[in-house]
């Protein structure tokens, strides 16, 4: 796990493009800098939604490696933080420090989760379920979520 998180700490800046601070949902992706979304994944990502359950890419997916916003590439989950909470969605139980950013949701009950640096929606996060040692449950779409395996990763900081 250290040599996966110093790995991702030498080769995110060089991994990693195209980040800009949260735009207008008016703007381009080209203009503001952010991964050209689908129709599905700007549903969930811009507009609030959530994508069908038992149905994401990565619900099942638990290969070595890391997580990053599928709007604005900025990493927010390790493979090592991830579970198979049986919910529908793929779940996490740790952000990477700072990634996530926690808001009331709008039904005043549950705790939205977003990229803290793109403010893209990624799902929702819940306490006190007892799954983890933790004790959290990221709660997140796979359309929001692109992931980036170790080897790819690895091959990049041996090639810089």
């Amino acid at each position: 796990m250290r040599k996966l998180i110093i790995a991702l700490l030498f080769v995110l800046p060089f991994a990693v493009s195209g980040c800009k601070p949260k735009a207008d949902k008016q703007v381009s992706a080209a203009q503001s800098g952010y991964n050209k979304l689908t129709p599905e994944q700007e549903a969930v990502i811009v507009n609030k939604q959530t994508e069908a359950p038992f149905t994401g890419e990565y619900l099942k997916d638990m290969g070595e490696g890391l997580y990053v916003c599928a709007r604005c590439n900025a990493p927010l989950y390790t493979s090592k933080s991830k579970f198979d909470s049986h919910c529908g969605w793929p779940s996490f139980d740790e952000e990477i420090k700072g990634a996530v950013k926690r808001i009331p949701d709008a039904d005043g009950i549950r705790t939205e989760i977003e990229c803290a640096h793109c403010g893209a929606h990624l799902g929702h996060v819940f306490l006190g379920e007892g799954l983890t040692a933790k004790n959290t449950r990221h709660c997140v779409n796979s359309l929001s979520l692109k992931f980036i395996p170790a080897a790819q990763i690895n091959k990049q900081k041996t090639s810089k």
